[in-house]
């Protein structure tokens, strides 16, 4: 929150001391504008799985000022629960770019429980409790148990993460039937997810949208193209904005 407060601060005192409009951006409305800071840009509406360390959405984007979260985790975001298995495996943090990788070099060997919730929403929690008791249990019988067998246990928590978000996403595009589907956040650079969420939508029939890498993670062009829309609609801020750690406020 400390940073928060310090980018504010610097960010109303340019404002001021050069008499120009200071714009109040959302952090993940910013990730879903992503989309349009290069070709091909997708068109309205359409949906936006949101993906990132804190946070894992599905947001319904009707206009680049209208945005719907239509499913969200009810516990751990997508990100956590990398970095929730990564420690468990000895990795990291952030865990995730790590696990990527391993996972290239292994195979989806072991299976873990995937949640089912009402609705859009996702739960994670309980993967981390299925992979701590898997593990206590495997390395009980073979206290090497995770040093032989890291690449694949990362490709079989990726394997069931990159699943428990497709499978949600694939019912809300065909209970919504928009076929306009994107990627954001930055879970987003994760290679399973981006291969297996073409496929899928090559299968359903989706037009698909995938930031470049360096869109994914936090940038400052994703939040240049959330101010510019703002721009041009005039929506500007006072200097009594105050900023907010988590949520989204559409």
């Amino acid at each position: 929150m400390g940073s928060l407060l310090v980018g504010t601060s610097f960010a109303k005192a340019l404002a001021l001391s050069l008499e120009i409009p200071l714009v109040e951006v959302n952090h993940l409305q910013a990730h879903v504008l992503a989309h349009f800071i290069d070709e091909p840009k997708p068109t309205f509406p359409f949906l936006c799985l949101t993906v990132s360390g804190g946070h894992t959405q599905i947001v319904l984007v009707r206009e680049t000022d209208d945005m719907e979260v239509i499913g969200q985790t009810l516990d751990d975001a997508a990100g956590e629960a990398f970095d929730k298995a990564g420690k468990l495996l000895g990795l990291g943090y952030p865990a995730g770019p790590a696990i990527d990788c391993l996972a290239q070099k292994g195979q989806p060997r072991f299976a873990f429980p995937e949640a089912h919730v009402p609705g859009l929403n996702f739960s994670f929690s309980g993967l981390k409790t299925a992979i701590l008791y898997f593990l206590r249990e495997q390395t009980a019988a073979d206290p090497q148990f995770i040093e032989k067998h890291l690449p694949d246990l990362c490709a079989s928590v990726q394997h069931t993460v990159v699943s428990m978000l497709l499978k949600t996403l694939q019912r809300a595009a065909r209970q919504t039937g928009i076929r306009e589907v994107a990627l954001a956040g930055g879970v987003s650079a994760n290679s399973a997810l981006r291969q297996r969420f073409e496929a899928l939508g090559h299968e359903e029939g989706w037009s698909t949208y995938v930031p470049k890498l360096e869109y994914c993670t936090d940038n400052a062009a994703m939040i240049g193209i959330a101010a510019y829309f703002k721009y041009l609609r005039g929506e500007f801020c006072g200097q009594d904005v105050a900023p907010y750690a988590r949520g989204f406020q559409p």
